[in-house]
C-alpha cells in the first residue's frame, strides 16, 4: 500500500513554534502574563524576558507540536537545515538568530555589547540587536548613546561618581516605534516598555551603570567597567528613534526586520521561497494552512517550503530574514 502526505499535512509547509523560556530579572514583570495570557512559571516571580527562539549551549527552545514536538531548535539547525532553513547557512554552527520578548517594569542596567573586532579578546560575543516597541506607558524612556559633548573622561567620572544617568541620553519612544542598536552602543531599556528584541545569537552583555540597586538575591550585579569602556562607542550621541525606510525597519548582516501590514484575508509567505523567516505577531490573528490559530505575542518559523499564512483580521507583523 502506497502512504503520502497531502501539501496541507507535510510538515515542512507548516509553521513551526516552540515553548518560549521566562527569565527571572529585577526588573521584570507579569506583562506578558496580562497582555497575551501566557501561563508564568510562578505566580510571584518578576519576569523580564521570554526567549521565544534560541539555541545556546545552556539553553534551547522546544518544538511545541507537530511531527517535530519534542526536538530542540538546535536538533532541527544540526539535522534538518537544508530542508527547514534553505541554502548558505553551512557556516553556521548554530542557528544565528536569538527572539525575546522583554518586559521592562523598571530599569535596565545601562549596557554595551562588544563589538566584533573587541569581543574576541574580551572572552564574549559581539551582538548587534534591534527593538521594536509593543507597548510603552506614557513616560517611558529608552537610553541609547551619550548626551553631546560627552567625552570618554566625563563617562568614567560618571561612573565613579554614580551619575551615570546623567550623561546617558534618553528616548521617550511611542508604540510601533523601533531602533536599531549594533555592538559598541551604549543603551538601556527605561521601566514601563513591552519590547520585541531580534538579535544576534549572542548573550554576552557589559553592565556599566545598575542605578546604585540590589538584585534579586539582595547584593549588587556585577559590573564589567573595564570592559565596557573598551567597548563604547563615544561617537554615537543623542539619536532618535529610526525613520522605517518603507516596510523595513532594520537591516544589517544579520538580520533583515520588515513590519508588515496586512489586510483580512491577506497572506504572508517567506520573501525568498527557498530561505525561512521568522514571522512575529504584533497585532490581530494569523492562520496556517493546518488551521493552526497565531495571535499576538506569538512567534513562528516559516520553513523553506511554508505555505502561505493568512490574516484572519486586520494584523501586524514583524517578518525576520537572514541577508544573503
Amino acid at each position: 500500500m502506497e502512504f503520502f502526505l497531502s501539501l496541507a499535512q507535510d510538515p515542512s509547509m507548516q509553521p513551526i513554534t516552540f515553548t518560549p523560556l521566562y527569565m527571572d530579572r529585577v526588573w521584570g514583570g507579569r506583562e506578558l502574563e496580562r497582555k497575551y495570557s501566557r501561563s508564568l512559571p510562578s505566580a510571584d516571580t518578576p519576569y523580564g524576558e521570554s526567549w521565544e527562539m534560541v539555541d545556546r549551549p545552556d539553553e534551547q527552545s522546544v518544538v511545541t507540536q507537530g511531527c517535530y514536538q519534542g526536538l530542540t531548535l538546535g536538533e532541527l539547525w544540526r539535522d534538518k537545515r537544508a530542508e527547514l532553513f534553505g541554502p548558505g547557512f553551512d557556516a553556521e554552527s548554530s542557528f544565528p538568530l536569538l527572539i525575546k520578548i522583554l518586559d521592562a517594569r523598571d530599569d535596565l542596567s545601562i549596557q554595551v555589547h562588544p563589538p566584533a573586532a573587541i569581543a574576541p579578546e574580551l572572552g564574549g560575543e559581539p551582538k548587534t540587536e534591534m527593538w521594536y516597541i509593543a507597548d510603552a506607558e506614557p513616560d517611558a524612556k529608552l537610553y541609547a548613546g551619550m548626551k553631546t559633548g560627552t567625552t570618554k573622561q566625563d563617562f568614567h567620572t560618571a561612573i565613579e561618581d554614580g551619575t551615570v544617568d546623567q550623561v546617558v541620553h534618553s528616548i521617550s519612544p511611542k508604540a510601533g516605534e523601533s531602533i536599531f542598536i549594533p555592538s559598541g552602543r551604549l543603551h538601556a531599556i527605561g521601566a514601563g516598555l513591552l519590547i520585541y528584541e531580534i538579535q544576534q545569537n549572542s548573550d554576552t552583555t557589559y553592565r556599566v551603570f545598575d542605578w546604585n540597586r540590589m538584585g534579586l538575591d539582595g547584593n549588587p550585579r556585577e559590573l564589567h567597567v573595564a570592559e565596557s569602556m573598551r567597548c563604547i562607542d563615544f561617537s554615537y550621541t543623542e539619536p532618535t528613534m529610526d525613520t522605517p525606510q518603507g516596510n523595513t525597519l532594520a537591516s544589517c548582516p544579520y538580520f533583515h526586520v520588515d513590519k508588515l501590514q496586512l489586510s483580512e484575508n491577506s497572506k504572508v509567505q517567506n520573501p525568498d521561497p527557498e530561505r525561512f523567516s521568522i514571522v512575529t505577531v504584533v497585532k490581530g490573528s494569523l492562520e496556517s494552512s493546518d488551521g493552526g490559530q497565531y495571535g499576538a505575542g506569538d512567534s513562528l518559523l516559516l520553513p523553506r517550503a511554508a505555505d502561505p499564512l493568512i490574516a484572519k483580521n486586520d494584523a501586524t507583523i514583524l517578518q525576520t530574514t537572514i541577508p544573503r
